[in-house]
Order: structure tokens, then C-alpha cells, then sequence
């Protein structure tokens, strides 16, 4: 009977262990997918140009989204994305980002610089109330999201 206590202990330990390995589970049981980590990540969004909203140049390179590296190394972005949930505008990146570097990328038509990428578009990218805009990397998984506006 000595060891009753510490069988019951044994278990209840055992199916924390089993819980935490498994992960979170949604309300309907199902697992919730791993976001996946990483030092990139969306900085300060400008959905809204300042001015009016005429469609030239100016107004679409006023509209960005800034992406940050917050770690010490330099991340290959080649084959990520940059894609807005209700205009469905997708940015396709060809660039190496320094650690501890950042780089807005513009609606409009420009240079790729280090500093400032363009999607080179006619239209605009982000809607100026409400959107999401996600970032995926090379294998298509989601790295992150910043939402603006009412839900």
C-alpha cells in the first residue's frame, strides 16, 4: 500500500507530460497548428497613404509594411511572401536581410534598394480600414501576421 501514493503520483506526472507534448488542442479537440519561429517578423504597417488616394506612383509607395529581423543573423527571404488578406496583392521577396535590419516594402513602382523593396504595382496593396497582412516563407508557412481595423 506504500506504493499506492507514488503510482498515483507516477501518473498524474506521466499525463502532464503526455498534455504538454501534445500541444494545445482547440475547443473541438483538434490539434492547433505550431506557429512557426523565426526572427522576422512585420514591423509598422502604412495602409493609408497620406493625401488622396489617386493611384499614382506617390500615394502607392506611401503605402508599406515594414519587415524587421530582430535576430544577429543575416535571413534569406528568397521565395517568402507578403500577401494582404482582402486585396489578395502577393509580394514575392528576392533578398538577403541583414541581422537586426529592416525593409519597407512599397505598393508602387521603384529601385529595390537595402532599405525600401517595390512591388512594382498599379494598384493598391492594402485596404486603408481593414486587413491582414501575412508573411510566409519558403516553405509556405506562416511566420507572421499583423491585422489593422474592426475584425
Amino acid at each position: 500500500m506504500r506504493f499506492a501514493p507514488r503510482l498515483a503520483a507516477a501518473a498524474a506526472v506521466s499525463a502532464a507530460l503526455a498534455t504538454a507534448v501534445a500541444g494545445p488542442a482547440s475547443a473541438t479537440g483538434r490539434q492547433l497548428p505550431v506557429p512557426h519561429r523565426s526572427p522576422v517578423v512585420l514591423g509598422a504597417v502604412q495602409a493609408d497613404s497620406p493625401g488622396r488616394d489617386d493611384g499614382s506612383n506617390r500615394p502607392l509607395n506611401a503605402e508599406w509594411v515594414t519587415v524587421r529581423n530582430t535576430g544577429r543573423h543575416a535571413v534569406n527571404l528568397i521565395g517568402w511572401t507578403l500577401t494582404s488578406r482582402r486585396t489578395h496583392a502577393t509580394y514575392r521577396f528576392h533578398l538577403r536581410l541583414g541581422g537586426y535590419q529592416q525593409v519597407r516594402v512599397h505598393t508602387g513602382r521603384g529601385h529595390d534598394t537595402m532599405r525600401d523593396v517595390y512591388q512594382n504595382r498599379r494598384t493598391y496593396a492594402w485596404d486603408n480600414h481593414r486587413d491582414t497582412a501575412t508573411l510566409r516563407n519558403d516553405h509556405r508557412l506562416v511566420v507572421d501576421t499583423k491585422h489593422w481595423g474592426r475584425p
